[in-house]
């Protein structure tokens, strides 16, 4: 094949590839979360690759979060709704930033609340430091570290993986459901 030919191959291929545009942010090839494995509040071992063929939005936060993690939820109830027969391929991460107080039980009734289908992550506070550099995700405990009053500051976005656990978006808190739906559905295709 002459170098005219392949140029021209090469072309048309390129142009045949459809790019995906998204209303979350795109970060694709980003390294977030690779490595981790934290037990899940059925005490079972957890890591990305558990969810093959499924898309995970993995997000931070505590039970006792007064806005953020129970919108956050909602949102993606609201979404696993959108998706229809596609919802069964949506998997929500919940990694609490409150190892202290969110012991497996309360965490197993708080997602339950919401779907019994999503998974909330109970790391040691050495494995909540470590995924949540690996993030790049903040968490501060606000208040008297003494009692049990104090709350949590921590990052209110979610990460998207696809089907093959590669990290592809991030969703700023307050999205919307529908918009994040269209944007899953297309990792799904």
């Amino acid at each position: 094949m002459g170098l005219g030919l392949a140029i021209s191959v090469a072309l048309l291929a390129a142009c045949s590839e459809k790019k995906l545009v998204f209303n979350s942010i795109d970060i694709s090839g980003g390294e977030m979360g690779k490595d981790f494995a934290i037990k899940d509040h059925n005490g079972q071992l957890r890591k990305l690759a558990d969810f093959t063929d499924k898309v995970v939005v993995v997000f931070f936060g505590y039970t006792q979060c007064p806005d953020v993690c129970p919108t956050t939820l909602t949102e993606l109830v609201e979404v696993k709704r959108l998706l229809g027969k596609d919802g069964d391929r949506l998997q929500a991460l919940f990694i609490t930033v409150d190892p202290e107080r969110d012991t497996p039980e309360l965490l197993k009734a708080y997602m339950t609340n919401f779907d019994s289908t999503f998974l909330a992550l109970c790391p040691t506070p050495a494995q909540l430091a470590e995924v949540a550099a690996s993030f790049k995700v903040y968490y501060k405990k606000v208040g008297d570290e003494k009692s049990a009053t104090y709350t949590m500051d921590h990052s209110a976005g979610s990460y998207v993986f696809d089907p093959k656990g590669h990290v592809r978006l991030f969703v700023r808190y307050g999205l919307g459901a529908q918009p994040l739906a269209a944007d899953i559905a297309q990792l799904l295709t």
